[in-house]
Protein backbone atom coordinates (compact mmCIF):
# COMPACT_ATOMS: atom_id res chain seq x y z
CA UNK A 1 0.00 0.00 0.00
CA UNK A 2 1.40 3.60 -0.98
CA UNK A 3 2.42 5.80 1.79
CA UNK A 4 -0.35 8.44 0.81
CA UNK A 5 -3.00 5.57 1.06
CA UNK A 6 -1.64 4.64 4.39
CA UNK A 7 -2.15 7.63 5.58
CA UNK A 8 -5.82 8.93 4.78
CA UNK A 9 -6.53 5.30 6.14
CA UNK A 10 -5.37 6.21 9.32
CA UNK A 11 -6.77 9.69 9.39
CA UNK A 12 -10.35 8.80 8.13
CA UNK A 13 -11.68 7.54 11.79
CA UNK A 14 -9.40 9.16 14.03
CA UNK A 15 -10.47 11.10 17.03
CA UNK A 16 -10.67 14.99 16.40
CA UNK A 17 -9.92 15.47 20.41
CA UNK A 18 -7.55 11.89 21.10
CA UNK A 19 -6.14 9.51 18.78
CA UNK A 20 -7.01 6.50 20.48
CA UNK A 21 -3.17 5.60 22.65
CA UNK A 22 -3.02 1.98 21.56
CA UNK A 23 -2.74 -1.07 23.52
CA UNK A 24 0.44 -3.00 22.64
CA UNK A 25 -0.05 -5.60 20.02
CA UNK A 26 1.73 -8.18 22.27
CA UNK A 27 -1.21 -7.99 24.62
CA UNK A 28 -3.79 -8.95 22.30
CA UNK A 29 -1.66 -11.59 20.45
CA UNK A 30 -1.23 -13.03 24.25
CA UNK A 31 -4.74 -12.88 24.71
CA UNK A 32 -5.84 -15.04 21.81
CA UNK A 33 -2.89 -17.50 22.88
CA UNK A 34 -4.87 -18.02 26.01
CA UNK A 35 -8.05 -18.03 24.09
CA UNK A 36 -6.54 -20.87 22.12
CA UNK A 37 -5.37 -22.80 25.21
CA UNK A 38 -8.32 -22.55 26.77
CA UNK A 39 -10.32 -23.74 23.65
CA UNK A 40 -8.40 -27.09 23.68
CA UNK A 41 -9.83 -29.50 26.63
CA UNK A 42 -8.62 -33.19 26.66
CA UNK A 43 -12.12 -35.26 26.55
CA UNK A 44 -14.00 -32.61 25.17
CA UNK A 45 -15.65 -31.15 22.58
CA UNK A 46 -13.30 -28.87 21.54
CA UNK A 47 -14.77 -25.11 20.97
CA UNK A 48 -12.96 -23.41 17.56
CA UNK A 49 -11.21 -20.32 17.51
CA UNK A 50 -10.52 -18.72 14.76
CA UNK A 51 -8.88 -14.55 14.09
CA UNK A 52 -9.00 -12.88 11.41
CA UNK A 53 -7.80 -9.26 10.52
CA UNK A 54 -9.05 -6.39 8.15
CA UNK A 55 -8.18 -2.93 7.29
CA UNK A 56 -11.41 -0.74 8.34
CA UNK A 57 -12.07 2.81 10.44
CA UNK A 58 -8.90 4.00 9.37
CA UNK A 59 -6.77 1.25 11.39
CA UNK A 60 -6.39 -3.01 11.46
CA UNK A 61 -9.26 -4.42 12.85
CA UNK A 62 -8.86 -7.73 14.28
CA UNK A 63 -12.02 -10.33 15.16
CA UNK A 64 -11.30 -13.72 17.04
CA UNK A 65 -14.26 -15.69 17.38
CA UNK A 66 -14.87 -18.75 19.56
CA UNK A 67 -17.75 -21.24 18.32
CA UNK A 68 -18.95 -24.63 17.94
CA UNK A 69 -18.19 -24.83 14.91
CA UNK A 70 -15.81 -23.51 12.40
CA UNK A 71 -18.54 -22.62 10.24
CA UNK A 72 -20.46 -20.85 13.24
CA UNK A 73 -16.47 -19.08 13.97
CA UNK A 74 -16.37 -17.95 10.18
CA UNK A 75 -20.17 -16.63 10.01
CA UNK A 76 -19.77 -14.69 13.16
CA UNK A 77 -16.37 -13.29 12.32
CA UNK A 78 -17.73 -12.46 8.79
CA UNK A 79 -20.76 -10.57 10.51
CA UNK A 80 -18.16 -8.49 12.76
CA UNK A 81 -16.45 -7.21 10.20
CA UNK A 82 -19.71 -6.29 7.77
CA UNK A 83 -21.10 -4.46 10.75
CA UNK A 84 -17.53 -2.41 11.51
CA UNK A 85 -18.27 -1.90 7.64
CA UNK A 86 -21.80 -0.58 8.19
CA UNK A 87 -20.75 1.45 10.75
CA UNK A 88 -17.98 2.87 8.52
CA UNK A 89 -20.06 3.85 5.54
CA UNK A 90 -22.32 5.74 8.00
CA UNK A 91 -19.73 7.67 10.66
CA UNK A 92 -16.47 8.41 8.55
CA UNK A 93 -15.61 12.04 8.08
CA UNK A 94 -13.10 10.55 4.99
CA UNK A 95 -16.56 9.24 3.46
CA UNK A 96 -18.33 12.19 1.34
CA UNK A 97 -21.40 10.85 1.37
CA UNK A 98 -21.53 9.60 5.32
CA UNK A 99 -24.24 10.83 7.34
CA UNK A 100 -21.97 12.69 9.41
CA UNK A 101 -20.31 14.25 6.48
CA UNK A 102 -23.57 15.33 5.01
CA UNK A 103 -24.61 17.03 9.04
CA UNK A 104 -20.98 19.07 8.18
CA UNK A 105 -21.70 19.95 4.70
CA UNK A 106 -24.69 21.26 6.16
CA UNK A 107 -23.67 23.11 9.34
CA UNK A 108 -24.83 26.45 9.47
CA UNK A 109 -28.06 26.11 7.05
CA UNK A 110 -30.31 23.18 7.62
CA UNK A 111 -30.53 20.23 9.99
CA UNK A 112 -29.82 16.45 8.14
CA UNK A 113 -31.92 13.73 8.43
CA UNK A 114 -29.69 10.40 10.10
CA UNK A 115 -29.83 7.00 10.87
CA UNK A 116 -30.98 5.05 14.48
CA UNK A 117 -27.30 4.68 14.95
CA UNK A 118 -25.88 7.18 13.97
CA UNK A 119 -28.21 9.50 16.47
CA UNK A 120 -27.33 6.91 19.01
CA UNK A 121 -24.18 7.39 19.12
CA UNK A 122 -24.51 11.02 19.16
CA UNK A 123 -26.68 10.96 21.58
CA UNK A 124 -23.75 9.02 23.97
CA UNK A 125 -21.46 11.21 22.37
CA UNK A 126 -23.09 14.45 24.17
CA UNK A 127 -23.38 11.99 27.50
CA UNK A 128 -20.16 11.17 27.81
CA UNK A 129 -19.16 15.11 27.11
CA UNK A 130 -21.79 15.78 30.09
CA UNK A 131 -20.01 13.25 32.43
CA UNK A 132 -16.57 14.43 32.06
CA UNK A 133 -18.22 18.52 32.06
CA UNK A 134 -17.12 19.37 28.66
CA UNK A 135 -13.84 17.39 28.31
CA UNK A 136 -14.51 14.82 25.73
CA UNK A 137 -15.62 17.33 22.62
CA UNK A 138 -17.20 15.64 18.96
CA UNK A 139 -16.80 19.55 17.57
CA UNK A 140 -12.84 20.03 18.31
CA UNK A 141 -11.77 19.48 14.99
CA UNK A 142 -11.44 22.72 13.69
CA UNK A 143 -8.97 23.48 16.40
CA UNK A 144 -7.28 19.89 15.90
CA UNK A 145 -6.07 21.56 12.46
CA UNK A 146 -5.29 25.06 13.79
CA UNK A 147 -2.27 23.20 15.56
CA UNK A 148 -1.25 21.12 12.71
CA UNK A 149 -1.18 17.79 14.19
CA UNK A 150 -2.15 16.00 11.42
CA UNK A 151 0.00 17.85 9.23
CA UNK A 152 2.59 20.82 9.87
CA UNK A 153 2.58 21.25 13.43
CA UNK A 154 2.17 24.99 14.44
CA UNK A 155 1.09 27.25 17.82
CA UNK A 156 -1.83 28.90 16.87
CA UNK A 157 -1.85 33.00 17.65
CA UNK A 158 -4.07 33.13 20.83
CA UNK A 159 -6.46 35.89 18.78
CA UNK A 160 -6.64 32.07 16.46
CA UNK A 161 -7.61 30.02 19.29
CA UNK A 162 -10.47 32.71 20.44
CA UNK A 163 -11.71 32.47 17.22
CA UNK A 164 -12.50 29.69 16.76
CA UNK A 165 -14.22 28.72 20.10
CA UNK A 166 -17.88 29.02 18.82
CA UNK A 167 -17.00 26.26 16.62
CA UNK A 168 -16.13 23.76 19.24
CA UNK A 169 -19.02 24.47 21.22
CA UNK A 170 -21.54 21.48 21.45
CA UNK A 171 -24.56 23.41 22.62
CA UNK A 172 -24.34 24.11 18.93
CA UNK A 173 -25.29 20.45 18.16
CA UNK A 174 -28.77 20.16 18.28
CA UNK A 175 -29.64 16.74 18.00
CA UNK A 176 -33.83 15.91 17.62
CA UNK A 177 -34.24 12.81 18.28
CA UNK A 178 -38.10 12.82 17.11
CA UNK A 179 -37.29 14.51 13.60
CA UNK A 180 -34.30 12.07 13.60
CA UNK A 181 -32.03 15.26 12.55
CA UNK A 182 -28.49 16.65 13.57
CA UNK A 183 -27.40 20.27 12.77
CA UNK A 184 -24.86 22.79 13.46
CA UNK A 185 -26.12 26.10 14.13
CA UNK A 186 -22.46 28.02 13.24
CA UNK A 187 -20.94 27.54 9.74
CA UNK A 188 -17.47 26.49 9.72
CA UNK A 189 -18.44 23.51 12.65
CA UNK A 190 -18.06 20.06 12.19
CA UNK A 191 -18.49 16.33 14.49
CA UNK A 192 -15.93 14.04 14.36
CA UNK A 193 -16.86 10.58 16.00
CA UNK A 194 -13.39 9.19 15.70
CA UNK A 195 -12.59 9.78 19.73
CA UNK A 196 -15.89 7.04 20.56
CA UNK A 197 -16.85 5.86 17.18
CA UNK A 198 -14.77 2.73 17.72
CA UNK A 199 -16.36 1.79 20.72
CA UNK A 200 -19.13 1.88 19.72
CA UNK A 201 -18.68 -0.15 16.83
CA UNK A 202 -17.00 -2.89 18.64
CA UNK A 203 -19.82 -3.23 21.13
CA UNK A 204 -22.20 -3.57 18.23
CA UNK A 205 -19.79 -6.11 16.18
CA UNK A 206 -20.40 -8.62 19.72
CA UNK A 207 -23.98 -8.56 19.25
CA UNK A 208 -23.74 -9.38 15.52
CA UNK A 209 -21.33 -12.11 16.10
CA UNK A 210 -23.35 -13.42 19.06
CA UNK A 211 -26.31 -13.50 17.30
CA UNK A 212 -24.15 -15.66 14.41
CA UNK A 213 -23.25 -18.17 16.75
CA UNK A 214 -19.53 -17.09 18.55
CA UNK A 215 -19.87 -17.91 22.47
CA UNK A 216 -16.88 -15.67 22.73
CA UNK A 217 -14.07 -13.58 21.24
CA UNK A 218 -12.30 -9.85 20.79
CA UNK A 219 -13.08 -7.32 18.71
CA UNK A 220 -10.09 -5.06 18.52
CA UNK A 221 -9.90 -1.65 16.68
CA UNK A 222 -6.43 -0.78 17.30
CA UNK A 223 -6.23 0.11 20.80
CA UNK A 224 -9.97 -0.18 21.35
CA UNK A 225 -10.91 -3.60 22.46
CA UNK A 226 -13.86 -5.49 23.71
CA UNK A 227 -14.12 -8.96 24.94
CA UNK A 228 -17.26 -10.90 25.08
CA UNK A 229 -18.62 -14.16 26.09
CA UNK A 230 -17.25 -17.62 27.26
CA UNK A 231 -13.72 -18.95 27.66
CA UNK A 232 -14.22 -22.48 28.24
CA UNK A 233 -11.93 -22.87 31.33
CA UNK A 234 -13.31 -19.27 32.69
CA UNK A 235 -10.07 -17.60 32.29
CA UNK A 236 -10.57 -13.78 32.40
CA UNK A 237 -8.36 -12.34 29.12
CA UNK A 238 -5.30 -10.05 30.22
CA UNK A 239 -4.06 -6.81 28.15
CA UNK A 240 -1.15 -5.11 28.32
CA UNK A 241 -0.92 -1.20 28.76
CA UNK A 242 1.94 1.01 26.51
CA UNK A 243 3.75 2.58 29.02
CA UNK A 244 3.35 6.66 28.26
CA UNK A 245 7.40 7.24 28.02
CA UNK A 246 9.35 4.04 27.53
CA UNK A 247 8.96 2.78 23.65
CA UNK A 248 7.65 -0.33 23.39
CA UNK A 249 7.16 -1.32 27.28
CA UNK A 250 4.23 -2.51 28.96
CA UNK A 251 3.22 -0.40 32.07
CA UNK A 252 0.55 -2.85 33.37
CA UNK A 253 -1.54 -5.73 32.68
CA UNK A 254 -5.18 -6.06 34.07
CA UNK A 255 -7.78 -8.74 33.24
CA UNK A 256 -10.60 -8.79 31.32
CA UNK A 257 -14.07 -10.42 31.07
CA UNK A 258 -17.10 -9.10 29.27
CA UNK A 259 -15.31 -5.97 29.31
CA UNK A 260 -13.98 -2.99 27.34
CA UNK A 261 -10.61 -1.28 27.14
CA UNK A 262 -9.48 1.92 25.38
CA UNK A 263 -6.65 4.35 26.12
CA UNK A 264 -5.77 8.00 25.33
CA UNK A 265 -2.49 9.37 25.35
CA UNK A 266 -0.11 12.17 24.82
CA UNK A 267 2.63 10.15 23.24
CA UNK A 268 1.31 9.10 19.91
CA UNK A 269 0.55 12.71 18.15
CA UNK A 270 2.85 15.45 19.72
CA UNK A 271 5.58 17.63 18.65
CA UNK A 272 8.19 19.84 21.08
CA UNK A 273 9.07 23.47 21.41
CA UNK A 274 11.62 24.57 24.20
CA UNK A 275 11.37 21.18 26.48
CA UNK A 276 7.49 21.83 26.05
CA UNK A 277 5.68 18.57 24.96
CA UNK A 278 2.67 19.85 22.63
CA UNK A 279 -0.24 17.06 21.92
CA UNK A 280 -3.44 16.44 20.42
CA UNK A 281 -5.75 16.14 23.34
CA UNK A 282 -6.95 19.73 23.67
CA UNK A 283 -8.78 21.10 26.43
CA UNK A 284 -12.38 22.54 24.93
CA UNK A 285 -11.78 24.98 27.26
CA UNK A 286 -9.08 27.26 26.05
CA UNK A 287 -7.80 24.80 22.79
CA UNK A 288 -4.64 24.37 24.15
CA UNK A 289 -3.18 20.77 25.12
CA UNK A 290 -4.20 19.70 28.31
CA UNK A 291 -1.44 18.98 30.59
CA UNK A 292 -2.23 16.93 33.74
CA UNK A 293 -1.72 13.37 32.56
CA UNK A 294 0.48 11.06 30.28
CA UNK A 295 -1.87 8.32 29.66
CA UNK A 296 -5.60 7.39 30.74
CA UNK A 297 -7.08 3.83 30.04
CA UNK A 298 -10.46 3.15 30.75
CA UNK A 299 -11.85 -0.43 31.35
CA UNK A 300 -16.04 -0.13 31.00
CA UNK A 301 -18.68 -2.85 30.39
CA UNK A 302 -19.34 -0.79 27.26
CA UNK A 303 -16.46 0.02 24.45
CA UNK A 304 -18.89 3.10 24.01
CA UNK A 305 -18.03 4.10 27.37
CA UNK A 306 -14.22 3.31 27.56
CA UNK A 307 -13.27 4.76 24.15
CA UNK A 308 -15.18 8.15 25.39
CA UNK A 309 -14.38 8.29 29.20
CA UNK A 310 -10.28 8.33 28.25
CA UNK A 311 -9.99 11.41 26.51
CA UNK A 312 -12.40 13.16 28.55
CA UNK A 313 -10.86 12.19 31.99
CA UNK A 314 -7.25 13.02 30.44
CA UNK A 315 -8.54 16.73 30.16
CA UNK A 316 -10.10 16.65 33.42
CA UNK A 317 -7.08 15.62 35.09
CA UNK A 318 -5.57 12.41 37.61
CA UNK A 319 -8.10 14.24 40.31
CA UNK A 320 -11.24 14.64 39.03
CA UNK A 321 -11.19 12.58 36.43
CA UNK A 322 -10.43 9.20 39.34
CA UNK A 323 -13.17 10.82 41.26
CA UNK A 324 -15.34 10.16 38.21
CA UNK A 325 -14.38 6.78 37.60
CA UNK A 326 -15.77 6.16 41.41
CA UNK A 327 -18.86 7.38 40.90
CA UNK A 328 -19.51 5.91 38.02
CA UNK A 329 -21.10 1.92 37.77
CA UNK A 330 -19.14 -0.29 35.69
CA UNK A 331 -16.12 1.68 34.91
CA UNK A 332 -12.84 1.74 35.85
CA UNK A 333 -9.59 3.37 35.26
CA UNK A 334 -5.79 3.43 35.57
CA UNK A 335 -4.30 7.11 35.02
CA UNK A 336 -0.76 8.32 34.87
CA UNK A 337 -0.35 11.58 35.90
CA UNK A 338 2.46 14.05 34.39
CA UNK A 339 4.70 13.61 37.30
CA UNK A 340 4.45 9.56 36.34
CA UNK A 341 2.57 8.65 39.17
CA UNK A 342 0.18 6.33 38.68
CA UNK A 343 -3.38 6.20 39.81
CA UNK A 344 -5.96 2.68 39.97
CA UNK A 345 -9.60 2.96 40.68
CA UNK A 346 -10.56 0.85 43.56
CA UNK A 347 -12.39 -2.00 41.20
CA UNK A 348 -9.05 -2.52 39.47
CA UNK A 349 -6.79 -3.01 42.28
CA UNK A 350 -6.97 -6.89 42.72
CA UNK A 351 -6.95 -7.25 39.08
CA UNK A 352 -4.05 -4.82 37.86
CA UNK A 353 0.02 -6.33 37.69
CA UNK A 354 1.98 -3.34 37.22
CA UNK A 355 5.33 -4.09 35.76
CA UNK A 356 7.92 -2.42 37.39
Amino acid sequence: MRRSLAFLMRRSFQDSSAVTARVVCASLLAAISTLASCASVPGKTEPVLLRRAQMHMGTLVTITAIAQTQAAAQAAMTAGFQEIRRLEELLSTWIPTSELSRVNQAAGREPVKVGHDTMMLLKRSLEVAGLTAGGFNIAIGPAIDAWGFYGRSRIPEASELVALRPLVELKQVRLDPIAGTVYLARPGMRIDVGGIGKGFAADLAVEVMKSAGALGGVVALSGDMKTFGLVPDETRLVFGIKHPRKEGAVLARVELQDEAISTAGDYERYFDRNGVRYHHILDPRTLQPAHGCQSVTVVAEEGVMADGLDTGIFVMGPQRGMELVEKLAGVEAIIVDQAGNILVSSGLKDRIQLIQ
